[in-house]
């Protein structure tokens, strides 16, 4: 009740009917003496007292959880589990694909879900058990989660093959005089790590086109004479494009996966954080 705010939500997700919630309900309100949830304008609203029991909840049902979990090994070839990782188009591309062979191969019944979703909320995903492993830039990765860097990433600059501008890497000149594509994940943005760099150097560049996806970015610039900073993974070996050193330093990222404690000592989901590893290890060589 206190995830869904809504009794008939609540009454699919513990396979009961709803007057079977509602009387439930009923008996939580006479045993806390508090009506816990109160009709708002898209559903119910926890008072202060439900909030409260949020976390002694959340805690108690962990405890439950690994007390009742099986202890014998993960076996992926029998194995039918659904996984699902937060991650956006770029660690989608850098992580989850060269990772969904090893899974194809060794667990060929499990599968995979991939949502899509604001950095500012992929830990409150992981705490209410909705996904099993987030993707993220180290430095976002909430503190109370456990994490494991994956690599080092650096920015290259692309452009589609033949660019009539580009035959090698560019002098600092050409590179402001390039129209460029920015990806802003928020949104609308014209401005990111490489305008800052230059802007130090008293320097700036021309952005012309703002996307908030990679995927579209990669279209764009090889579809156009359109430029743009890219990370090293994403662009290379791609075909119809082309890779330069930018002629200035921009600093990278490093791209981590996080997960929370209740799937920390999961056997599969060891398993899981195991092949995420060597996927991205191996790719890297």
């Amino acid at each position: 009740m206190l995830a869904e705010r809504h009794v008939t939500r609540a009454a699919a997700r513990l396979h009961l009917s709803q007057p079977a919630v509602s009387v439930q309900l009923a008996r939580l309100r006479e045993a806390f003496g508090d009506p816990l949830l109160i009709p708002g304008p898209r559903g119910m609203l926890p008072t202060a007292r439900a909030d409260a029991l949020r976390g002694p909840l959340r805690d108690a049902l962990e405890v439950l959880q690994r007390a009742v979990a099986p202890t014998t090994p993960f076996d992926p070839a029998a194995a039918e589990t659904t996984w699902t990782v937060a991650a956006t188009d770029y660690s989608g591309l850098a992580v989850v694909i060269p990772t969904l062979a090893r899974l194809r191969e060794a667990a060929p019944r499990t599968r995979l879900a991939i949502l899509e979703s604001a950095p500012r909320h992929v830990a409150k995903l992981a705490e209410n058990g909705e996904i099993d492993l987030g993707l993220q830039t180290m430095d976002r990765i909430a503190p109370t989660m456990h994490a494991h860097k994956l690599f080092d990433e650096r920015y290259v600059l692309a452009a589609r093959a033949g660019h009539p501008k580009l035959h090698r890497k560019p002098s600092l000149a050409t590179f402001c005089a390039l129209e460029h594509v920015l990806v802003s994940p928020d949104g609308g943005g014209f401005s990111g790590a490489t305008d800052a760099a230059l802007a130090a150097l008293g320097r700036q560049r021309r952005v012309v086109l703002s996307l908030p996806h990679f995927i579209g970015a990669m279209s764009a610039v090889a579809a156009s004479d359109l430029v743009a900073m890219l990370p090293r993974r994403l662009v290379a070996g791609r075909p119809g494009l082309q890779t330069f050193e930018p002629p200035l330093e921009v600093p990278g990222f490093e791209m981590g996966m996080f997960w929370h404690e209740r799937r920390h000592r999961d056997p599969a989901h060891r398993w899981l954080r195991e092949q995420v590893l060597a996927a991205v290890a191996g790719r890297g060589r």
